[in-house]
């Protein structure tokens, strides 16, 4: 259990305690399962010694990203020559690009073992159908990046190194899939019941306009335009959840107890 999970103990209206967020290592899990595509930087050959970096497409497998490269690129002649890598993954909040979680993981990038290829090849293609045709050359092989330590940035004030032990024992957050289409049902169908839990669980005045923000295992983030300016509420789940119907359920029982607290 990280520290922000323990920090409210799955109590949004603790004044003393900051509402309990997936840990830095499940952000930057969740960050590589929904994103296909990175920065590869290897160490160049030619100019030599200097950072090169490329566009590429990855998949996920158990927490390791695996490549298909061409023999004939220049980052997989720097990778022969020196294995060492990295690989920046990020968000792109339209607006506002430094504003988006990324993650950059660092270790060695190498061809992946006979006995891995198989599977490997599966989750590339399930990730890349189109790259089919591609995956048949010869002069493409599958690589992985063994992660060894990562550098994750997940707001402002919000950064950490991670462990290669802290990147592998983490999961993606499992509501990251459907969190999109969670969101938009809030602020599209139900924006009338949002202010409520502003009001409920937030000691905010009364809001001018509510949004749902995010949504994650632990809780959910709304932005509220008040009377005094712009403000950010986050609120906790009584427990975690794991998928979309445990979302709705979750969400209707805190607005049945911010309706309970607003009438007393």
């Amino acid at each position: 259990m990280s520290s922000s999970d323990r920090a409210v103990g799955g109590d949004s209206r603790s004044a003393a305690a900051e509402p309990p967020r997936p840990s830095q290592a499940e952000r930057a899990r969740t960050l590589l399962e929904a994103n296909g595509v990175g920065t590869l930087c290897t160490i160049a050959n030619e100019p030599a010694g200097y950072p090169f970096g490329s566009l590429v497409a990855f998949a996920a497998l158990d927490g390791t990203p695996v490549l298909l490269l061409s023999e004939l690129a220049e980052h997989t002649r720097n990778l022969h020559a020196n294995p060492r890598a990295s690989l920046l993954i990020a968000e792109a909040p339209a607006g506002a690009p430094l504003a988006g979680a990324r993650v950059t993981l660092l270790g060695r990038c190498s061809p992946l073992a006979a006995s891995e290829q198989q599977r490997a090849r599966s989750a590339y293609l399930a990730r890349h159908p189109s790259a089919r045709a591609y995956a048949a050359l010869n002069d493409f092989k599958l690589y992985q990046l063994e992660v060894e330590t990562a550098r994750v940035v997940a707001g402002f004030g919000r950064m950490a190194w991670l462990s290669a032990a802290e990147w592998q024992g983490a999961r993606p957050d499992p509501i990251a899939p459907t969190a999109a289409e969670i969101i938009d049902h809030m602020n599209q169908d139900h924006a009338d019941v949002l202010p409520l839990y502003c009001l409920a669980f937030g000691n905010l005045p009364e809001p001018k306009s509510v949004r749902m923000t995010g949504i994650d295992r632990l809780g959910f983030d709304l932005s509220a335009t008040t009377s005094s300016g712009a403000r950010s509420l986050r609120v906790a789940f009584r427990e975690p959840i794991a998928d979309s119907n445990d979302a709705r359920r979750a969400l209707i029982a805190l607005l049945t107890e911010a309706r309970a607290k607003l009438r007393s």
